[in-house]
């Protein structure tokens, strides 16, 4: 018995896969593409273990997933492989397309032909577990009640278009051919090992390197916020108890302004590791020009994950927050391994840093 990844290099996959050997002795096989966001260092710690395995190869690639599938004969598959960057999006829609889309169509593709070879009981079994975003959803007015599972689909940028488009694909290969799928639509991740082009660790990075802190617009759109260990547990239970065919919102009930979130990163920079002149970081807060098409708020109803599974969060924003910093600020190895190449030219030339 195993359970198969896609895109366990990435932040949510490779905390996952980290919190699953933590609570699991059962195999996972995590299959990476290793884009710019990838990074196996985050798995450093699990790389040796003999019920870890890696496997270097992209979802829309029909014959190594065919292998792959064959070889380790995986129980359940979990997709959190995705293009995920909205900036990116906005500048660079084809890879969103081809990965979001193609790929997932590639990959219920492979993972429906290796389902249908099993046996009935291997059948009732298998779960496909596919990880979606709250931004599917669209923009919230501000007294607008949060998403839930059944609010209308209406993204507004190309990377939320193209895991609109995945959701709708995984929903079809369901309904159509009867494959155990189930759905998560989340809310804005954080925490340990996030790549440092999101809104938290950039703020981290660009506040100690005593750079300005980019803030679109205003500052007032409005993110629920959830830590990533709280996500992977709420992932655990739906693959566990979930109800085939459904989907569950997952958020942390902690709705707060990009410009709040700012300001508390740098309230507690400025007590953890306080400048040397003694100015406060909030100093280095920077209004820039607002991205097109920007969502105001986003805001999870996750109710019915709590009624039906059992799940609640167990960090706060101001607790998991702290944990976030505490954890840049005593891990700098790993983002120095990450702040340098495709990423660097990125910054450079979208946020002129």
């Amino acid at each position: 018995m195993s359970i198969l990844v896609t895109g366990g290099a990435g932040f949510i996959g490779g905390n996952f896969i980290l919190d699953w050997l933590e609570a699991h002795d059962e195999p996972v096989v995590n299959l990476d593409k290793l884009t710019y966001a990838g990074n196996l260092q985050t798995l450093a710690s699990v790389a040796e273990r003999p019920n870890y395995h890696f496997v270097h190869g992209d979802i829309a690639d029909r014959s190594l997933l065919a292998t792959v599938l064959q070889r380790y004969q995986p129980r359940a598959v979990v997709n959190f492989a995705a293009e995920s960057h909205v900036d990116r999006s906005i500048h660079g829609p084809a890879d969103f397309i081809q990965t979001n889309v193609v790929g997932t169509f590639n990959l219920l593709e492979s993972v429906r032909q290796y389902w249908l070879a099993q046996s009935a009981a291997q059948q009732q079994d298998f779960r496909f577990l596919h990880i979606s975003t709250d931004e599917i959803y669209g923009s919230l007015l501000p007294e607008a009640p949060a998403f839930r599972e059944d609010h209308p689909c209406q993204p507004n940028s190309p990377y939320s278009a193209s895991k609109a488009a995945s959701d709708h694909l995984v929903r079809a290969w369901h309904h159509t051919y009867g494959l155990p799928v189930l759905t998560t639509n989340c809310s804005n991740n954080y925490g340990p090992y996030h790549f440092p082009e999101k809104l938290i660790p950039l703020m981290i990075l660009q506040a100690l390197d005593k750079k300005p802190l980019p803030v679109y617009g205003d500052g007032q759109q409005i993110r629920d916020w959830l830590y990533v260990r709280d996500h992977c547990s709420a992932l655990r239970r739906v693959l566990e108890a979930g109800r085939i065919g459904d989907t569950y919102n997952v958020g942390g009930w902690n709705e707060q302004t990009n410009l709040s979130v700012v300001q508390r990163i740098c309230a507690l920079l400025d007590e953890l590791q306080p400048r040397a002149d003694g100015i406060s970081y909030s100093t280095q807060i920077t209004s820039v020009k607002d991205r097109p098409g920007h969502d105001r708020r986003y805001a999870i109803d996750a109710h019915k994950l709590e009624s039906e599974l059992g799940w609640v969060p167990a960090e706060t924003f101001a607790s998991g927050l702290r944990k976030t910093v505490q954890w840049y600020l005593a891990n700098t190895q790993w983002v120095q391994g990450v702040t340098s190449g495709n990423y660097r030219l990125w910054m450079e030339q979208h946020y002129h840093a």
